[in-house]
């Protein structure tokens, strides 16, 4: 095939499979089914959670964790979804037949009030974050594969899962210091300049 036929048939295959997922979803994902909401509350909750507990006066930094947690999951997710070597079989929307409940709601607001727990109570972040990614890797996704919400295929297992999540959790953690960081080099740059100026004067 040539570079034109190559795309003719991934247009063709990828709406053969939309398709296929939306007769699938109103027939076992749709509201009508308890696995969907299920997967609503694993989406609702967390963020009704955060938006009760997050330390207002750290909201941005706070959030800037959460977020970034969230693009990185993902990301990683995306990856192993696609490769099919986990699969989520129910889903809130066929165009969403991803983990968003998970990546977008669940894991980042779990993760961002232990950032937040940890870094108020001077608790080491490291060890608390092993110990919520083994809850997750070895908790909860055995309930979700024993309930049949997921797959998990190809040589995948809770210990991958684990990693996954344990390195989420560090670069979430180191990416968020480094910006607080060089915000903190700002501001104090700022404040020498500015001081300097007014010394000139």
């Amino acid at each position: 095939m040539d570079y034109n036929e190559y795309w003719t048939k991934i247009y063709k295959e990828s709406e053969d499979l939309n398709s296929i997922i939306t007769t699938y979803w109103r027939h076992f994902s749709d509201w009508g089914h308890w696995q969907f909401w299920v997967v609503v509350a694993m989406f609702v909750i967390p963020l009704i959670v955060v938006y009760f507990k997050v330390d207002r006066a750290r909201i941005f930094e706070i959030f800037f964790f959460g977020y970034t947690g969230h693009m990185l999951w993902g990301y990683s997710n995306l990856a192993m979804e696609n490769m099919t070597v986990i699969v989520r079989k129910y889903f809130l929307i066929p165009p969403l037949q991803t983990s968003i409940a998970m990546t977008a709601s669940l894991l980042p607001a779990s993760y961002l009030l232990l950032y937040q727990y940890c870094t108020n109570k001077n608790k080491n972040f490291y060890l608390y974050t092993i110990g919520l990614s083994a809850v997750f890797a070895f908790g909860v996704v055995p309930i979700e594969r024993w309930l049949d919400l997921i797959d998990i295929r190809k040589g995948m297992n809770f210990f991958y899962i684990f990693l996954n999540n344990v390195a989420v959790g560090y670069l979430s953690y180191w990416f968020t210091k480094f910006v607080i960081k060089v915000k903190n080099k700002g501001v104090k740059t700022e404040f020498n300049f500015n001081l300097f100026k007014n010394k000139a004067r």
